[in-house]
C-alpha cells in the first residue's frame, strides 16, 4: 500500500484528491503495525520500522493541517499518532526526541479542547501527565559526562555488556519464554507499560544498533558475526530520510539469536495470568527456560503466621507451574 501511493502519487491527487494527513494516515497504521509486530516477536527491527514510519509522518508534516480540517476524529487520530510515537521512542531511548514530542504532544491536546471543547478533555489531559510522569521517573537518577551532559544509559544487551556464556554439560540453556507482570496498585506507568516493566522488557533485548556502527570495534569478530543490517537501512540516530519504509520488510531480521519472547501482562486477572503461564510452558523447548517477572503490593501479616503464609503461598504457586508445565 505505501508503495502503491508512492508510485502513483500524482494520479491519486489529480483524479481522487488525496490529502496528505490521508498518506499519514496510513504511514501512522504502518508504524502501529510494526509496533505490533515488535510486541509480539522481541525483535527490534520491527520497532525500527515504526519508528521510521512515525517520524516520516513529523518530518514531512502530514498531520500539520489537520486542525483545519475542522474534523474532531481527524485531531484524535493525530493525538493517537503522538502518543504511539512518544512510546516507541521511549522503546528506543530516544529520550531527547521523547522531550521534543511531549511538548508538541502538549500544545496538541491544548489546542483540541480550546477548538472542539470534547467530552474526551480529561482523558488526553491525563495521557499528557502520564507520559510527564513516566519521563520524570525514568531520569530520577541521572548519570552525567565530564562536560556535565546527561548520559542516556542503555539497558539491553550489547557485546560490550553481555560476556560469552561457558558451555554448561551437554548444551546450552536458553531463556525462552519471559512473563512480564506489573500489579502494583500506584504505578508510575504509561498506558499498560509501568516503569519497572519498561526497564525490565529492555533488559531481555539485544541491542543490534551497538553492533553495526564503530562503537564495537575492540569486540571479538566472533561475537559480531551474521548481524546485518537493518531493513531500511537507517543510520546510527535512526532517524528516517525521505523514502522511510519505502523498501518494504519481508518479515526476516538480521540473522543473530532471537530475543525470548515476553509476555506483558499490567493488573492481569488470575485466569489471565494462569492462561499465559500455560501458553509460556507449552512453547518453552526441552533446552528453553521460562523468567517470571512480578512487580506487586506485598501482603503485610503478624510475625507469628508470616512463615506459614509464606509456606502456603509458595505450595500454591508451586503447584501453578506444575500444572500449568504438565
Amino acid at each position: 500500500l505505501w508503495k502503491f501511493q508512492q508510485q502513483h502519487r500524482q494520479k491519486l491527487d489529480e483524479l481522487y484528491g488525496l490529502k496528505r494527513w490521508q498518506i499519514g494516515e496510513v504511514a501512522s497504521k504502518i508504524g502501529q503495525l510494526y509496533h505490533l509486530y515488535y510486541l509480539r516477536s522481541s525483535e527490534l527491527h520491527y520497532l525500527t520500522e515504526s519508528f521510521a514510519f512515525f517520524s516520516a509522518i513529523r518530518t514531512r508534516g502530514y498531520y500539520s493541517k489537520a486542525s483545519k480540517e475542522e474534523r474532531p476524529d481527524l485531531m484524535v487520530k493525530k493525538l493517537r499518532y503522538y502518543a504511539r510515537f512518544i512510546l516507541v521512542c521511549l522503546l528506543l531511548r530516544k529520550m531527547k526526541l521523547v522531550h521534543e514530542l511531549l511538548r508538541e504532544f502538549s500544545k496538541q491536546v491544548e489546542e483540541y479542547t480550546a477548538v472542539y471543547d470534547p467530552e474526551d478533555q480529561s482523558e488526553w489531559d491525563m495521557v499528557v501527565q502520564e507520559i510527564r510522569e513516566f519521563v520524570e521517573g525514568e531520569a530520577l537518577l541521572n548519570v552525567l559526562n565530564p562536560d556535565s551532559t546527561a548520559t542516556v544509559l542503555k539497558h539491553r544487551l550489547s557485546p560490550l555488556n553481555n560476556p560469552q556464556v561457558e558451555k554448561c554439560g551437554s548444551g546450552y540453556m536458553q531463556l525462552s519464554e519471559v512473563l512480564i507482570v506489573g500489579n502494583c496498585y500506584e504505578q508510575t506507568r504509561f498506558s499498560e507499560l509501568s516503569l519497572d516493566m519498561y526497564r525490565m522488557l529492555q533488559t531481555l533485548e539485544r541491542d543490534p544498533l551497538d553492533t553495526l556502527h564503530g562503537s564495537t570495534t575492540s569486540v571479538p569478530n566472533s561475537r559480531l558475526s551474521g548481524l546485518g543490517s537493518l531493513e531500511n537501512g537507517l543510520p546510527a540516530s535512526g532517524h528516517a530520510n525521505d523514502e522511510a519504509g519505502s523498501n518494504g520488510a519481508s518479515g526476516c531480521g538480521p540473522t543473530r539469536p532471537h530475543n525470548p519472547h515476553k509476555y506483558l501482562l499490567y493488573k492481569p486477572t488470575f485466569s489471565q495470568f494462569n492462561t499465559v503461564i500455560a501458553a509460556a510452558f507449552k512453547d518453552v523447548s526441552a533446552t528453553g527456560a521460562v523468567l517470571l517477572y512480578i512487580s506487586a503490593d506485598g501482603i503485610r501479616t503478624p510475625t507469628a503466621k508470616y512463615g506459614d503464609e509464606r509456606k502456603r503461598f509458595l505450595t500454591c504457586f508451586t503447584e501453578l507451574l506444575l500444572i500449568s508445565a504438565g
